[in-house]
């Protein structure tokens, strides 16, 4: 057996060890993720149990470490008809946990990529979040604001686009709902276990999603809902989408979070207005405003800013990123026809932060229009010689 290649043995202990590991921290953490990075997660497993650690991880994981029920866990999860999906599966959504890789922990401490995604439902991760757009807004929403996120939701689904949501009273259930009535595939991230409906009145609901759709959460069973666990969980939410859909969002709305993570991930984030005087789209309003979120106010709004990177057709296009749009043209304009630059040199000239122009540049490397190198990163207009 090569040494790459992993046996059956060794695959099943590399997920109990993600499992206990996720037990362990219970949401994201920084400090493990890198243990793991460096020494693997069988040995980073061994290492939380013996406790040799570095300071940074002895707090984070000295309540749970001597507790292991990664067998029982997988065998809930068995029972709910649910799963485990880590790192090491096909289902796991590598393309975009890119963007969460490229944040600075030290400044966004929940900005770490999830450990595992705990799973119930149908749908493939990898499939259903190739084409996706997060809906989100305010809890307590008008009827405006529900018809309208029905009416969007419902059209993208249509159009064979994923909603993701939040599972919350208000625009998230109203665009779930929406997605369910066409047939549509829809996902819903909680902040706690999947086998804890929360809030409870939507046992139903999230019981339909994970019929036809996923049910999803980086919180293992059992875990109950707390504040700091719903802002962990939006990051989540605008990972998953190509870009973040606000409906209706009042003057201090959890919605603006999931749009900072958005930006901070170089997504598009779109925002709906609604009547001027409604405090339930101040939100929205201010962030239009304020240039934080673009104004859409139809299902083909949001296709043209969250679609793919449209290419022009032909073998020699003469612009071939005439299509980018936001902050990844923003990032493209920024380097030059010559010579490389640095993340931090792009980010000062197009105004971005840094860790949004790290979260771009894999994505237009993906599409082939630039490259880097030991001097930064350049602009591809031909294939280049070697």
């Amino acid at each position: 057996m090569s040494a790459g290649v992993r046996s059956a043995g060794e695959f099943e202990e590399a997920r109990l060890a993600w499992v206990y590991l996720s037990r362990v921290v219970q949401g994201p953490c920084a400090p493990l993720s890198a243990l793991i990075a460096s020494v693997g997660v069988r040995e980073a497993a061994r290492a939380v149990r013996e406790y040799e650690l570095p300071e940074a991880l002895r707090g984070p994981v000295a309540a749970r470490r001597e507790s292991d029920s990664a067998a029982a866990d997988l065998e809930m999860m068995e029972r709910l008809g649910g799963r485990v999906i880590t790192p090491d599966d096909a289902e796991w959504p590598e393309w975009r946990m890119l963007g969460l890789n490229q944040l600075d922990t030290e400044r966004d401490r929940d900005g770490a990529v999830p450990l595992v995604l705990w799973a119930r439902g149908p749908l493939s991760l990898q499939t259903a979040s190739e084409r996706a757009v997060a809906v989100v807004g305010s809890r307590c929403s008008s009827g405006y604001g529900a018809q309208v996120a029905n009416e969007i939701s419902a059209d993208l689904a249509g159009r064979g686009w994923t909603i993701v949501s939040g599972a919350a009273f208000g625009i998230d259930a109203a665009a779930h709902r929406a997605a369910l009535a066409v047939g549509g595939a829809t996902v819903a991230v909680l902040a706690c276990g999947v086998d804890r409906p929360y809030p409870a009145q939507h046992d139903r609901l999230i019981a339909a999603i994970a019929e036809t759709g996923l049910v999803l959460s980086e919180y293992p069973p059992g875990t109950t809902a707390q504040k700091h666990r719903f802002l962990a969980r939006n990051r989540l939410i605008a990972t998953l989408g190509d870009g973040v859909l606000v409906v209706e969002a009042g003057s201090r709305s959890g919605a603006r979070n999931t749009v900072k993570w958005a930006r901070r991930l170089g997504r598009p984030a779109m925002a709906c207005p609604g009547p001027v005087g409604s405090a339930a789209s101040v939100g929205c309003h201010r962030m239009i405003r304020e240039g934080e979120a673009l104004l859409v106010t139809r299902a083909e709004d949001v296709i043209d800013e969250a679609g793919p990177l449209r290419l022009p057709l032909g073998d020699n296009p003469t612009d071939p990123a005439a299509h980018l749009r936001g902050a990844e043209a923003e990032v493209y304009a920024a380097l030059p026809a010559i010579g490389s630059r640095l993340p931090r040199d792009l980010a000062l000239q197009s105004g971005l932060d840094l860790p949004t122009v790290r979260a771009i540049l894999p994505a237009l490397e993906l599409a082939e229009l630039v490259g880097c190198d030991a001097d930064g990163w350049f602009r591809i207009t031909t294939r280049r010689s070697t």
